[in-house]
């Protein structure tokens, strides 16, 4: 009796649970650091138990290696799922270095408690706006949801992570570089206009100091772009949200 309890209820709660625990793990703010790990624990079991009714539960394995197989792949199908979103922020990130660099904050560094890390200023200012408009778009509900509908879709033992999905993660990771530029192109473009305007006064004015109002001359303006571009970034980040929705279903229908 005990052991067809354990077959038909811990077995496939188990598969399930690795599957929300590789979302959890490698999702934007449900994976950082900020959250304690026995709130990210009881968020998956409590995650768990929900789904685990909603799908029905296949035969348990009969060989060891068949376990090692289907739980190594819902472990990755949760992974993938999670940095197909997370690749957005870390697109935001590198958009901060480079703009920080150009704007005299290479060595201005800072503790990030979500990475554990320090990290450029501007890097982390970049990645906390972007934290609070996927909040507020309620992006962490639909990485929820397209959760419950993954095991829809792949039902836990028929997934099979091989090049296919590998060649979308890297597709999906290619958004990182055109989103990091995309963000930080109105700061460099601003930037280098006014190093180029006070090269250009350097060289007609040889008297006026240059390299002391320089660096503060580019910095407003680029504090200057950057909240004009702030505005715009909620419906861009929408748009990126939803392509990084779309890549996760891509991956499910590829492991599939």
């Amino acid at each position: 009796m005990v052991s067809a309890l354990i077959e038909r209820y811990f077995f496939p709660a188990l598969f399930v649970g690795l599957r929300v625990a590789g979302l959890m793990t490698f999702a934007p703010f449900l994976g950082t650091r900020v959250l304690p790990a026995r709130v990210k624990a009881g968020l998956t079991v409590a995650i768990t138990v929900l789904l685990v009714p909603s799908y029905s539960p296949r035969p348990v394995p009969s060989s060891a290696s068949s376990w090692l197989v289907i739980a190594m792949s819902e472990t990755a199908l949760g992974i993938l799922m999670g940095l197909s979103v997370q690749m957005v922020f870390d697109g935001f990130q590198l958009a901060g270095q480079v703009a920080g660099v150009q704007m005299g904050f290479a060595l201005e560094n800072m503790f990030d408690p979500t990475t554990n890390a320090t990290t450029p200023v501007l890097s982390v200012f970049y990645q906390t706006i972007a934290l609070l408009i996927f909040l507020q778009l309620n992006v962490h509900h639909w990485m929820l949801l397209a959760l419950g509908q993954s095991f829809r879709l792949v039902p836990v033992g028929t997934a099979v992570v091989g090049m296919p999905a590998a060649r979308e993660m890297l597709h999906a990771a290619e958004s990182m570089w055109v989103i990091g530029i995309e963000i930080a192109a109105p700061v460099l473009v601003a930037t280098m206009a006014v190093d180029l305007a006070l090269s250009f006064l350097s060289r007609i004015s040889p008297q006026v100091p240059v390299l002391l109002v320089g660096l503060s001359v580019k910095q407003m303006f680029g504090y200057m772009v950057m909240v004009g571009a702030i505005a715009m970034w909620p419906a861009y980040l929408q748009g990126r949200f939803l392509d990084a929705i779309a890549s996760a279903e891509r991956i499910l229908h590829l492991v599939h």
